[in-house]
This record gives structure tokens, sequence and C-alpha cells, in this order.
């Protein structure tokens, strides 16, 4: 990490500018939980986003992919409890709320964007939105990152906010956000949605070059259960606040804003998959030695997919096997003679394979390792130069627990 890049609070608000609020509509079936969100800038923002790969997608992202065709924005509107998609009405709904979003804020309907999560296929009505954005409007605020970050949550157990600051063009800027998701995570761009925000000066295009390029080492690289959700939507808006030459191109500026937005990214990852459905352990996969970046990426994700091997690091079972059989499956051209295994966590390390054969090792230990909340697979294919990471969680009981009844 850059040394002029540093964690701070703030989440979706961290960021000059902006402000954030969410409450209870209706729509969700807890009233202690807030299931609408609104975040909204002082001024017109350049925005830039990237979504799911599903060929079933969400209403809102058509109406969000119409209304962004300026590179422009400066609202979002949310609601947890209902994806809205797969309703025939779905896109007509989602610029109804984006309306009513702009009626109070006093701002174009084309200027807010829509987003939703939850349940799909069940009729999302627009009372509440009707109802509840003039509450959101009144509510906005510099510290409502965390209401906001609470709406959008469905089963997540712990709201997602992270900022970081750094330095570009002479000035101190901001970048923060706020994420969910914690099934259907498989994500290709799980249900996750990550609205993120920055005070730097820089160009829709620029924005749209920076996500494009950062999310296949990042987000793409998460799982939780291998299903792609719908609603997949990564949205970033930048108001320029912070004073910086805008950045229309490459260049040193460019590469501060990259390099803040892959520890953003990586951050909310790691957060998602530690937060997947019933999940007790985060799973992170680190491959070297691989022919290709995109051979890197195959394996460690293809490790972090294995439903065998997840289910034996809940278990605290070095079944180290089922590693080299998910890589053995890896649809990618690469040798598998001379692979290491290695596996780790706080309380130590532990080779289990060496030149894709087993070697003697302390089960005890293995098991304390794999006891941890937080367990790292380091994996050597010794066949070229590229690595790469990815980020998973255990298969639980409490998994199919909570989608068994996910409706009710």
């Amino acid at each position: 990490m850059r040394t002029d890049l540093t964690f701070i609070e703030g989440g979706v608000t961290a960021a000059k500018g902006f402000r954030a609020a969410g409450a209870y509509s209706g729509i969700g079936r807890k009233p202690e939980k807030p299931d609408m969100a609104l975040i909204a800038a002082e001024l017109p923002c350049a925005a830039a986003a990237v979504y799911t790969k599903n060929k079933v997608k969400a209403a809102h992202i058509a109406v969000m992919k119409r209304f962004l065709a300026d590179g422009r924005a400066q609202a979002v509107v949310v609601n947890s409890g209902n994806a809205n998609t797969c309703n025939a009405d779905g896109e007509e709904v989602a610029e109804n709320a984006c309306a009513l979003a702009a009626g109070v804020l006093g701002v174009r309907k084309e200027d807010v964007l829509p987003a939703a999560t939850g349940v799909i296929g069940v009729p999302l009505p627009i009372e509440p939105f009707q109802k509840t954005l003039p509450v959101l409007a009144e509510q906005l605020s510099e510290t409502g990152s965390s209401a906001a970050a609470k709406a959008i949550m469905t089963t997540d157990t712990e709201p997602k906010e992270l900022a970081v600051r750094f330095q570009a063009g002479g000035k101190t800027c901001t970048l923060g956000g706020i994420a969910k998701g914690s099934g259907m995570i498989h994500i290709n761009m799980g249900t996750m949605l990550c609205f993120m925000t920055t005070d730097m000066a820089i160009s829709s295009e620029m924005l749209g070059k920076a996500l494009r390029e950062e999310v296949p080492g990042s987000f793409n690289q998460i799982s939780v259960d291998g299903d792609t959700s719908t609603n997949d939507t990564l949205l970033i808006l930048a108001d320029g606040l912070a004073g910086n030459p805008e950045i229309t191109g490459p260049g040193a500026d460019y590469d501060a804003f990259a390099d803040a937005l892959h520890a953003l990214c990586v951050a909310f990852a790691k957060k998602i998959a530690a937060d997947g459905e019933g999940a007790t352990k985060l799973i992170e996969a680190h491959v070297t030695g691989a022919p290709t970046l995109e051979t890197a990426r195959l394996v460690s994700k293809s490790i972090i997919c294995s439903s065998l091997f997840k289910a034996a690091v809940y278990g605290a079972d070095a079944n180290w096997g089922r590693i080299l059989c998910a890589i053995g499956y890896t649809p990618a051209d690469f040798s598998c003679q001379n692979v290491d295994i290695a596996m780790s966590s706080p309380v130590g390390e532990i080779q289990v394979c060496r030149s894709s054969a087993g070697v003697p090792f302390d089960e005890d230990l293995a098991a304390a390792i794999l006891k941890e909340d937080h367990v790292i697979v380091e994996v050597a294919l010794h066949d070229g130069t590229e690595e790469a990471w990815a980020w998973g969680c255990d298969l639980t009981h409490e998994y199919v627990t909570i989608n068994g009844s996910y409706r009710s």
C-alpha cells in the first residue's frame, strides 16, 4: 500500500460534499432495521459503474445505464428487502423512485440513480418511496454513512463502510464507500452492491477505466456460494471538491487514484467474503508462480470456490487434497507437477504439500490453524511469475438454514 494512503472513518460521506441517510420504509420485514438509503452530493458529479454479467438483470441496472449515458449523477436511492428483478413494471418503479428523490432534492430525475437488493420476483410498490424519501432528504447528513450502510443490508451480519485518504495533484483526496453482500456472491462484473464517492476531480471516462481495470483483481475474486447475482452493481461518484487538476488521462495522479481504489476494493472484498451467509471464517487463497495473471486468478478462485475445501475449513480438517483437486480442475493451461501448498493463520503456518505430493505434518497444529477466523492458503505453482489472490469463506450448516427459508 502507498505510504501516503491511510484508512479513515466516514464511509460514503468521508469525501467532501457528500451526505447520506437511512430509514425504514416498510419494504423490509424488520422495522428495527432501515431498508432505504439516500446518498446525495452537493454538486453534479462525474460517475461510472460496472454491473453483473448475469443475463437476468435487476430493473435498476437498465435505468442506471440510461441515466449514466452522460457520465453524470448527483444522488443514489437504494432499497433492500426487494431486488426489483423479474417484475413487469420494474423499470417504471425504479424511474418513479428516482423522480421522487429528484423532487425532494431539487435535482434532475436523470441525475438520480436507483439500486435495489433482496428477494427476486416480488413486485416492488412505489408507496414506500413516496412516504420515506422526504424523510430521508431531511435526515441527510455528513455523518449518515452508517445509517445508509445498515439500510442496504439483507442477510449481512454487519454494515460495511470504509474510506481512504491519499495525495494527488498536490491535494489531499478522499475515497469512501458502503457495500453490502453476504449470500448469492460469485461476482462477475452476489447480491453485491457498492457505492463509492470521492472528492477527487476526475472525468467519468477515467472513473470507468479505473473500475474496469480494478474489478477483475478484487471484487471478481470473491465467492461465497458460486451464485452470480442479478443485481451486482459498483458505482462511483466524483465531485472534484478536493481541488486537484482534473484527471483526464493516464499519469501519476491517475495511478494514485487507482491505488486508492484498489486498497478500498480489496478491503471491501475481504469484508464481504468474511460475512458470507453462515460463515465463521475468511479464506484467502494466494497463488504464485503462475504462467499468466489470468491463470493465477482462476486457480486462486477455484480454491475458494471448492465446496469440499470450504466444508473442510469449517470442520478444521486439513484435507489438503481438496485444494490440489480444485487446482487441477481449474480451466486454464498450466502444470500441476510441482505444486507446493501451505496453510497459515495467526497461530502459525504449516506446509502440507510439496512438489504435488503430501509431506508429514502436525495434525494438531494444522487443526489449530484452521480453527482461526482468517485462514490463508499459499500455493506455489512453479510454472511462471504471476500471482493473484481470491477471498471466500467456510461452508457451514447455517448457510443451508439461511437459504432454506430466505423468503420467510
